[in-house]
């Protein structure tokens, strides 16, 4: 193709800078939200008598929700578009926030936090908004498009986390998740600024769209693919057992009190440099090999946590190193999806293996729970996100990651 009918096809700085900053947006209200159901374990368990294994389980639940709902999220959006899958997954958030919040029983419990907030976190996260994202970038810059898009929506975490402990600490739980409800009413309208790109003829940089069941038989018979979603499953288990659990290891631990949200929060702080980083990184090396490093660093940072003596100090170097490690994954995993299949159905294929990801993130944050009643410690879970940590990163280094072709698309016959 010509250089003029390059530039013809390639979007506006303008546009592009639009999407990214409404998909960082949308991910920082999402994703922020949902890092902050550890704080609302010791609450919930203490005020309204619910046992820490069934609330684990409701924000569990909600992570394996999310999961099984990712595929039909991301395809209605590759077919429909973001607006309408963004809009309907901020209400339905917003609609388990407020369950969640007058639950007097654990059932509604499990129906606002686990149930409905699966299914608006899977419209309104990676699987919807890194797509949209990623279709618009040239393949060279499309690891740090989305880089940039997971860096900016770590902000969430960093706002969302003191906010949330402020009002609950000063008006009670049901407030707090009723003005984090209010929160993701406003970002129901920002899937029209990721539609954006349906004015540019950005379907003429890929051939026509094959059958997606050929599309994803392909992929189920791609080795690496095999190897990326089951490696994907780690990152979950980790990120969830951590978020969940983090805050009460902490006070068992005589820790200071609120050194968990400030944790938490100087996480989501430090993934703002290390999503980007390794955005950047995706950008410059082979992905799944910086992917197979990532999760050799997250161990080694994570059991060294477990071993050392815990101290203030101590927290704070563990989730600056974890924060910079956090959902760098994201980026270069979905990066790695669009390199090897292209971006036509990339929000289909990224959530079959994101559906990993979140089984871990169940099994993490509810066997967390699980563990801890049933010895009264976590180091059982603590030492077994170092062993899958290991084990990711073995299954990663050997992918292979060559572009593969379309699917052939049967033609119509010629009309009489």
């Amino acid at each position: 193709m010509s250089t003029a009918n390059s530039k013809r096809f390639a979007l506006p700085f303008s546009q592009t800078t639009l999407v990214i900053i409404a998909g960082a947006l949308i991910l920082s209200a999402a994703m922020g939200i949902r890092q902050t159901f550890g704080l609302f374990i010791g609450p919930f368990s203490f005020d309204r008598g619910l046992p820490v294994t069934l609330i684990a389980f409701a924000i569990a639940l909600h992570n394996l929700v999310w999961g099984f709902a990712q595929p039909f999220a991301g395809a209605a959006a590759d077919r429909y578009g973001s607006a309408p899958v963004v809009a309907f997954g901020a209400t339905t958030f917003a609609a388990g926030l407020g369950v969640a919040a007058v639950a007097p029983s654990g059932p509604l419990l499990i129906v606002g936090m686990g149930l409905l907030v699966g299914i608006g976190v899977s419209c309104t996260t990676f699987g919807v908004v890194l797509p949209a994202v990623g279709r618009i970038a040239s393949p060279e810059k499309r690891s740090m498009a989305m880089g940039l898009v997971s860096a900016g929506g770590s902000a969430g975490q960093v706002l969302m986390i003191p906010l949330v402990q402020s009002i609950r600490l000063s008006s009670g739980i049901a407030t707090s998740l009723f003005v984090l409800a209010f929160l993701m009413l406003l970002i129901a309208p920002l899937g029209i600024v990721l539609d954006r790109r349906a004015s540019v003829g950005m379907q003429l940089q890929e051939p026509p769209a094959a059958p997606l069941r050929k599309v994803f038989a392909q992929a189920i018979r791609h080795r690496g693919y095999r190897l990326l979603t089951l490696g994907f499953f780690t990152c979950g288990f980790q990120l969830a057992f951590i978020a969940t659990h983090l805050p009460e290891y902490l006070t068992l631990c005589h820790m200071p009190v609120g050194l968990g949200a400030t944790a938490l929060a100087l996480i989501g702080l430090f993934n703002m440099a290390g999503s980007w980083g390794c955005g950047w990184l995706g950008g410059r090396f082979r992905q799944h090999h910086v992917l197979g490093w990532l999760y050799l660093i997250r161990s080694a940072t994570i059991g060294a946590f477990f071993l050392l003596p815990k101290t203030s100090a101590s927290v704070v170097i563990f989730a600056a190193v974890m924060g910079l490690t956090w959902l760098g994954t994201v980026p270069l995993t979905s990066g790695l999806v669009a390199k090897v299949f292209g971006t036509r159905h990339l929000g289909s294929l990224f959530g079959v293996c994101f559906l990993s990801h979140q089984i871990g993130s169940f099994l993490g944050a509810w066997l967390g729970g699980l563990v801890f009643d049933l010895t009264g410690s976590y180091s059982l879970l603590w030492e077994a996100t170092v062993v899958a940590g290991l084990v990711a990163a073995m299954l990663h280094f050997p992918i292979d990651d060559k572009a593969v072709s379309t699917p052939a698309i049967r033609s119509k016959p010629a009309a009489a």
